[in-house]
């Protein structure tokens, strides 16, 4: 595959793929993060970082020019855009959410998923389980609020047909009260994230692990672009997979490597993985082909580096995706799991800030720290060091999770 001086060399030019996790907000929030967290990286760091647009293409980034480590580098960001796909299975309606709820409780309980789950980490779980209690709750408090309109309704005095009357009126009092709290709460999810997380684990829940034909297709165009980047005049492509995009990474990088495309005197392939999710999908019973691509993507010669948090409960925290879904071979190289430890990386002011912020600190893996250590996304994607040759005398985190955890471990073929 690559050659390995590239592997651990140096780099004027790179292409970055990012690939995002279940969200459905256009890229360009991810261009603004970039350029925001970057300058105020550089201002700590001590280095220079600046963006400008790229031409239109098939895909959505921009260009990055930056001066770090006393070298120039630069780089070219693409997003690779399946929001669309995440629009699309996200229900805008309240029935079809709560049914939703029931399907996919029913699979990862049923399953034993869930529980195996709880073995891991259990911050997850409770981000999975959230949704879950908190549509339930609201369900609730709509239901009793409606029932007490109801009964408010019913002590207007009547008898006869005006009774009758006065029964009618309780019932749509009743009913529209419960249907209008329904409401009210699906329209500030944005503070609640109850529909947006339950759209998220019914995702994968529906297909039982397996991925749907139209995100099959769309990895197999992620899988085009970055083939095609790989023929051109750079030294490094990275890809960057960060929550659910880190299982896509993975699947659209064994592609590669399997049907030959990866060239031997090519730029350098490199994977960062970020607040990966990889059991919730991993697990499930029909997961076979991500299980068969952690699997074969662990024996590449391909730098992979796994960074996740402690503080971070959204993710498998320090979970090796590989060793904890039970695939793990004889031969296996990677991932290198390490901790971006936000704790220490952060200053105790910022880590109180941040520290209950839990979606907020799973996209912190992109932004700025005040205190950085060895993991800064920015020096990664934009500074002159390959990804292998930053990490290359790392030691794994001594506390990472490498015992299998999974009922189910069989692979497609």
């Amino acid at each position: 595959m690559n050659r390995t001086d590239d592997q651990y060399g140096q780099v004027m030019r790179r292409r970055v793929f990012y690939i995002p996790g279940y969200d459905p907000i256009h890229a360009r929030r991810y261009r603004e993060l970039y350029r925001t967290e970057g300058a105020a990286q550089a201002t700590i760091s001590g280095y220079e970082i600046s963006l400008k647009p790229k031409t239109r293409g098939k895909t959505f980034g921009w260009k990055v020019d930056a001066k770090i480590e006393g070298a120039d580098v630069a780089a070219e960001v693409d997003v690779l855009v399946w929001s669309d796909i995440v629009r699309d299975s996200m229900s805008n309606s309240i029935p079809a959410t709560y049914w939703q709820l029931v399907r996919t409780a029913w699979t990862y309980i049923t399953s034993g998923t869930l529980r195996r789950l709880m073995w891991l980490r259990k911050g997850p779980v409770i981000a999975a389980l959230y949704p879950v209690g908190m549509l339930l709750l609201q369900l609730v408090v709509a239901v009793l609020l409606g029932l007490l309109a109801s009964s408010v309704v019913k002590q207007l005095p009547g008898q006869g047909f005006l009774g009758v009357i006065v029964t009618a009126l309780a019932w749509i009092a009743g009913t529209g009260v419960t249907v209008a709290v329904l409401r009210w709460c699906q329209k500030k999810d944005g503070k609640f994230f109850a529909y947006y997380l339950m759209h998220d684990f019914a995702y994968s829940a529906r297909w039982k692990g397996a991925n749907p034909p139209a995100l099959e297709t769309r990895m197999a165009d992620f899988a085009d672009q970055i083939a095609e980047a790989l023929t051109t005049e750079v030294n490094e492509v990275l890809v960057v997979g960060h929550s659910s995009g880190a299982h896509l990474g993975v699947s659209v990088l064994s592609d590669l490597h399997r049907d030959g495309r990866v060239p031997t005197n090519g730029p350098t392939l490199s994977f960062l993985s970020l607040g990966q999710v990889v059991p919730m999908v991993s697990f499930l019973p029909d997961a076979k082909r991500l299980r068969r691509d952690l699997h074969f993507l662990s024996l590449q010669n391909m730098p992979w580096v796994d960074v996740t948090a402690p503080g971070d409960g959204c993710a498998f925290a320090l979970c090796d995706p590989v060793s904890v879904s039970g695939v793990e071979a004889p031969g296996k190289r990677w991932p290198l799991v390490i901790s971006a430890a936000f704790s220490q990386t952060l200053s105790p002011e910022r880590w109180n800030t941040l520290r209950w912020k839990f979606f907020r600190l799973h996209f912190q893996y992109l932004c700025a720290f005040d205190r950085p250590g060895d993991y800064d996304y920015f020096r990664i994607t934009a500074g002159p060091r390959t990804l292998g040759d930053r990490f290359r005398n790392r030691a794994p985190s001594t506390s990472r999770i490498d015992v299998p955890a999974s009922k189910y471990t069989d692979m497609a073929p």
